[in-house]
């Protein structure tokens, strides 16, 4: 399967393809809108309903949510081993 780019914004390049299912690869320089880079990145259909489920478990919010300038809508937690993980939908 090749990748091909999907995206690139200077800071963060992401590559996929959709041959048998989409598939896709990011690399980032930074965390985008000044924050760091996280260690996982997770798509959901719903940012809001994951954000308060987060909350109900009681996971600290690191960042967001936020409505960034390239068309996602996200907030950073961390997982209980410590990871930064970005949960984001695109807008």
């Amino acid at each position: 399967m090749a990748l091909g780019i999907l995206m690139d914004q200077g800071w963060i390049a992401t590559y996929g393809s959709d041959e048998s299912m989409q598939v896709q690869v990011s690399f980032m320089a930074q965390g985008g809108s000044g924050t760091p880079v996280p260690d996982l990145s997770i798509e959901v259909d719903d940012v809001d309903a994951a954000l308060d489920t987060m909350k109900a478990a009681g996971f600290a919010i690191q960042y967001g949510p936020a409505d960034e300038p390239w068309g996602v809508r996200r907030f950073y937690v961390r997982d209980p081993f410590g990871r930064l993980v970005n949960i984001l939908a695109h807008r």
